[in-house]
């Protein structure tokens, strides 16, 4: 949601003892301050109730009227860029014991640590359910704070107190926190149920509290909790690239700089796209043994193929393997230009194969089976990048020009992805 925000301002007063918030929420930046929700007055700023990022990357929970009635931050850092969070914050303040008046769920655990803890008064009111506008997405009194997350079903129960276990549940094999798509809850006068299957802010719950844009515009993505898509990690990767989009996209500056995807593999065949953004031979792409300590460590050194276990073709034509370079294959890329890479790590040969706007250019045979991630490398260029696709169907924020085929139905790409192959993603990685 980069510059992005909406907002919805309700007629009258719901339930403001009582309320119930639930939404998922992928994290694409960190280090930052950032607003998830926020409803503030404006003008003075004495009213402000909010959950925001801080720069250590722990949420905080606050409720203001020139000074916090109520103040809630959990005693830990949430840093992981890759899977999907899921929050529920439950405010009932009629409740007897004050840490009954707030409660915090993190998939599907309650919070008992706090490096804040400040409840609320017996019976006070929020400001949130009042008729002050709502905004997610940035502060909603001034264009700052805007949150660079991927959210899913926001849900909000106007008049009720609900339990993590009302919205999810954990999965019965793998013991892992997944999603209710279609929750049991009663949503009140205010409640609202938005981005239940993309980016429709049209109200999904029986009521009609439609939201609506303010800033930027909101992107549709095939991510989602139950089907989690590989990205670029920013958390193994040097401090002077810049992600965009989601971790989709990457800016290099002019130092020597590696980035490396978040899921890795060991079987299966997979395929996944490349938009070059600059008129340059780099970046280098291609594959990396995950379990080598260049894909690990933000500051080691290397390029596809430089090293034993990777494998990676460079824009003049050459193709590097397990630390030599193999020769030129006879192509070149430019600015535009769609690299697509399918591995196939479940044939008697494995190979790896680059594509160029459809036509494949390259193959190479994979002689080690090691976990492999998608990796690539500038060596120097200023200025080169690249839009990744896995599967959400987009190039940064512009959508694939006419998807090509896909038998797995997984994932949406641009041009035809080869039989037997499917995007790097959670559903994808269990086929």
């Amino acid at each position: 949601m980069a510059n992005t925000s909406i907002r919805k301002t309700f007629s009258g007063n719901g339930n403001t003892k009582k309320w119930t918030l639930s939404w998922w929420e992928k994290k694409n930046k960190l280090g930052t301050v950032q607003r998830i929700f926020s409803c503030d007055e404006g003008g003075n700023n004495n009213h402000d109730d909010f959950f925001q990022w801080q720069t250590d990357d722990k949420l905080v929970m606050g409720f203001y009227d020139s000074g916090y009635y109520a103040n809630l931050t959990p005693d830990r850092n949430f840093r992981d860029t890759n899977g999907w969070y899921h929050f529920v914050f439950t405010w009932d303040t009629a409740q007897a014991t004050a840490s009954n008046r707030a409660k915090f769920y993190v998939n599907g655990v309650q919070e008992t640590s706090f490096a804040t803890e400040t409840y609320p008064s017996q019976n006070k009111d929020s400001f949130i359910n009042t008729t002050e506008p709502i905004e997610i997405g940035k502060r909603s009194d001034n264009d700052t704070q805007f949150l660079e997350s991927t959210l899913s079903h926001v849900h909000f129960c106007d008049g009720y107190a609900y339990a993590a276990s009302d919205f999810g549940s954990t999965d019965a094999t793998t013991g892992e926190w997944k999603i209710n798509t279609s929750p049991s809850v009663s949503y009140g006068t205010n409640g609202f149920w938005i981005l239940k299957d993309g980016n429709t802010i049209t109200d999904s719950s029986p009521n009609s509290n439609d939201w609506s844009s303010v800033s930027g515009t909101l992107t549709k993505t095939e991510d989602c909790p139950s089907n989690v898509f590989c990205t670029m990690n920013p958390l193994s990767s040097i401090s002077s690239i810049t992600f965009t989009n989601g971790n989709t996209g990457i800016n290099y500056s002019s130092a020597t700089e590696m980035a490396k995807g978040t899921l890795h593999f060991s079987s299966g065949k997979f395929y996944w796209e490349a938009k070059l953004t600059v008129d340059t031979n780099y970046p280098m792409i291609g594959i990396g043994s995950y379990d080598d300590y260049r894909m690990q460590s933000p500051v080691a050194t290397g390029y596809p193929g430089a090293h034993t276990n990777s494998y990676g073709a460079y824009g003049n034509g050459n193709v590097y393997a397990n630390g030599s370079n193999t020769g030129s294959q006879s192509f070149t890329w430019a600015t535009n230009d769609i690299i697509g890479v399918a591995v196939d790590l479940d044939s008697g040969t494995k190979t790896i194969k680059w594509f160029k706007n459809g036509s494949q250019i390259a193959t190479y045979n994979i002689t080690a089976i090691a976990p492999f991630s998608p990796y690539d490398y500038n060596g120097g260029e200023a200025g080169a990048g690249v839009l990744y696709n896995f599967g959400n169907g987009y190039f940064g924020t512009t959508a694939v020009a006419s998807a090509g085929t896909n038998a797995s139905n997984i994932g949406i790409f641009e041009y035809d992805v080869p039989a037997g192959y499917t995007a790097l993603s959670t559903k994808g990685l269990n086929l």
